[in-house]
């Protein structure tokens, strides 16, 4: 259990009565909490100039830098919330798999995963393989007081997507292929990533994060009954192996509008929707005993001030009869987002919830 922010005797600590730790909770809030995907990274200069030269991998492993860029949001515009700064591929990456984060394409895996015999490749991840992630937090923790920090991981469908295309994939048809054609190799591989997946959690919760975040990146391209069969079973267990800490656990994906039921039912506490399903409706879809975490479209932010103002007011009032609310996009920050527009979004929509 972490001690960031659950209750020590009769003391709860500061991050557990923050507003962002309400909202998870369902409980009632001084103002809407933001937070941003993709937050802390390239709609920044200070960013971009910290990490000037430095590799994406490496920057993970740079226990300062990663508190300075996850902190820097938090600085700049005053969000609930700060993101932990890494990437979902860290602990593959960790556990030796042999990839590289290529600018302008993505994690990229020199041999990809499509045998039994590959499937062994896959070892347990250990604390000490991400020793880093342990002191990053440590010192952002020290610095964030009562703002949480949320911790996060790929979830096992998008890590197992990365590992059989071998990258990024429109269509996803080498990893289509194994979930259909051999079944039982692609349970064993998600199980597997799931496993790697709960340590990687667990590492980041022991060291003092808040909340935590699984990223399905890609599984929107499922139909719900083959995320039901065939992924459902390895995110539950990654939310189950979390579940005695105590923390939120906040479930993602892009394009998940026909998921956002089963992405619930996975077990998270709150259901991040993207900018596609209005927050009404995707209430309806997830059913009670939720919180809702989204929902603006990250390209709104291009518009004029007075059309960001029009689409967040939309947003605020979707979310007006929501057990819980966090506002966030409906989806990462896009790289060159004006960064005094999320400041002025941030303002905007404390000022409008402020009750």
């Amino acid at each position: 259990m972490s001690a960031n922010d659950r209750p020590s005797g009769q003391q709860p600590t500061a991050t557990y009565d923050s507003a962002f730790m309400k909202a998870c909770r369902r409980e009632p809030v001084p103002h809407t909490p933001v937070w941003f995907m993709r937050q802390a990274g390239r709609s920044l200069p200070e960013y971009l100039k910290v990490r000037e030269g430095i590799p994406m991998l490496e920057s993970c492993t740079r226990p300062e830098l990663v508190a300075e860029i996850t902190l820097q949001p938090v600085r700049r515009h005053g969000v609930d919330a700060a993101v932990y700064f890494s990437d979902i591929v860290v602990p593959l990456k960790a556990i030796g798999v042999d990839l590289d984060i290529k600018p302008g394409v993505g994690p990229v895996v020199a041999d990809p995963i499509r045998t039994r015999a590959d499937l062994a490749k896959l070892r347990d991840l250990t604390p000490e393989d991400v020793s880093y992630v342990t002191e990053a937090i440590g010192l952002l923790t020290a610095e964030l007081g009562e703002t949480p920090l949320i911790g996060f991981a790929g979830a096992p469908f998008t890590l197992a997507s990365y590992l059989v295309e071998g990258g990024p994939s429109r269509n996803h048809e080498h990893t289509k292929a194994l979930m259909y054609g051999d079944p039982q190799l692609w349970a064993d591989l998600l199980d597997r990533l799931a496993e790697i997946t709960s340590a990687f959690l667990k590492v980041q919760i022991e060291a003092g994060a808040s909340a935590v975040q699984l990223f399905d990146s890609w599984v929107g391209a499922l139909a719900p009954a083959d995320y039901r069969r065939s992924v459902m079973p390895a995110s539950a267990k990654v939310f189950r192996a979390v579940e005695g800490y105590g923390v939120p656990r906040i479930h993602f994906g892009v394009g998940t509008g026909e998921l956002l039921g089963l992405l619930g039912e996975a077990g998270a506490d709150v259901v991040g929707v993207d900018w596609r399903v209005p927050l009404d409706e995707a209430a309806r879809r997830v059913g009670p005993g939720k919180a809702l975490q989204g929902n603006l479209d990250p390209a709104v932010l291009f518009s004029s001030p007075e059309a960001v103002r029009a689409k967040t007011q939309e947003v605020l009032d979707a979310a007006a009869g929501l057990e819980g609310h966090i506002f966030n996009l409906g989806h990462g920050v896009l790289p060159t987002t004006d960064p005094d527009a999320l400041t002025r979004l941030v303002d905007d929509v404390h000022t409008r919830t402020a009750g």
